[in-house]
C-alpha cells in the first residue's frame, strides 16, 4: 500500500484544498486499491515556531514544544507521498507551514540520530516523493519562490521532489485565481472553463499522478534491493517503510544499533 499524506497548508478552507482534492484524486487512480490518501489541513491548528533549543537531539527526535506538530510529524514520517497544496504568503510558504518544517527537519536529525557512528549528524534516506502546488490571487505573485521553498525543504530531508508534466507544471503546480479571492474561486474558475484555473487543475492532477508513480517505483526497487540496502543505515527508514527491516529498527525510540535490522519480506 502507497500511503500519500495531502497537506493543506492554508489556514482557510478554500483553493489550496480544493487543488489538493484534485491531486489526491488522481493519485488514487493510479492503483486504485493500493493506493492510501490522507488529506489534512492546517487550518485550524496550532504550530509554534522552532525556538532552536536542540532538546530534540537529545529526545529521540521529540519536540519539547507540545501542539499539533506531533500528530502531522507521524503522519509525514509514515508517508510514502507528501503533497503540499499551499497560498502564496508574501512571496512563499504561509508562516503555520514554515514553523512545521523548521521543527520537523531539527527533529529529524534527533529522531535517526541512533542510525549512525557517535559524533555523525546526518539524516538517512527517507526517499519520500514530494509534490507541490502554489495558488495565489495575483498573476506571478511567488508561485514559484513558494514552491521552490517546498523542494528544497524536500531535498534537505533526502526526498525526491516531482513535478507534474510539461508544458503546465515546470517545477510544480502553480495557479491564480485571477484576482478573486473568493475561497472557491478556482473551482467556480474551473467548472466554468477557465483556461488559467483548467492549467492549474491539470497541472495539479498530474502531480498527483506522477509522485505516486515514482513511490511505487521506488518500492518495487526498493524490495529488490533490500538485500544490498540493509547494509547502509541510512536506508533503514525507506526499507522499514517497505517492510524490509524488522519495525522500530528505524525509529526514534528504538535504541537500535546501526545496520541491524532484519528481513521481515
Amino acid at each position: 500500500m502507497v500511503r500519500v499524506l495531502g497537506i493543506s497548508g492554508s489556514p482557510r478552507k478554500g483553493n489550496s484544498q480544493f487543488l489538493l482534492e484534485q491531486a489526491l484524486e488522481a493519485a488514487r487512480a493510479v492503483s486504485p486499491g493500493n493506493v492510501e490518501c490522507t488529506p489534512y489541513s492546517l487550518r485550524g491548528k496550532k504550530f509554534a515556531p522552532c525556538v532552536s533549543c536542540f532538546r530534540c537531539g537529545d529526545l529521540s527526535g521529540e519536540c519539547v514544544v507540545k501542539d499539533d506538530f506531533q500528530e502531522l510529524r507521524d503522519l509525514w514520517v509514515a508517508a510514502d507521498v507528501v503533497i503540499y497544496s499551499v497560498p502564496v504568503y508574501h512571496m512563499g510558504v504561509p508562516g503555520q507551514l514554515k514553523c512545521f518544517l523548521d521543527r520537523l527537519g531539527n527533529s529529524l536529525f534527533g529522531r535517526y540520530r541512533h542510525l549512525f557512528p557517535p559524533g555523525v549528524d546526518s539524516l538517512p534516506k527517507m526517499l519520500k516523493v514530494v509534490g507541490a502546488i502554489a495558488q495565489g490571487v495575483h498573476l506571478c505573485s511567488g508561485q514559484e519562490h513558494a514552491i521552490t521553498d517546498l523542494i528544497n525543504h524536500a531535498l534537505i530531508l533526502q526526498c525526491i521532489p516531482v513535478t507534474g508534466d510539461m508544458w503546465q507544471s515546470y517545477i510544480g503546480a502553480a495557479g491564480w485565481t485571477s484576482n478573486d479571492i473568493a475561497r472557491d474561486a478556482l473551482a467556480r474558475q474551473a467548472a466554468a472553463g477557465q483556461t488559467d484555473a483548467a492549467i492549474v487543475v491539470r497541472a495539479a492532477r498530474d502531480v498527483g499522478r506522477r509522485a505516486t508513480e515514482i513511490a511505487l517505483v521506488l518500492r518495487e526497487g526498493g524490495r529488490h534491493l533490500r538485500d544490498t540496502l540493509r547494509g547502509d543505515p541510512a536506508y533503514l527508514p525507506f526499507l522499514e517503510r517497505l517492510g524490509c527491516v524488522d519495525p522500530g529498527v528505524a525509529g526514534g525510540n528504538s535504541g537500535g544499533e546501526p545496520g541491524t535490522g532484519q528481513g521481515t519480506d
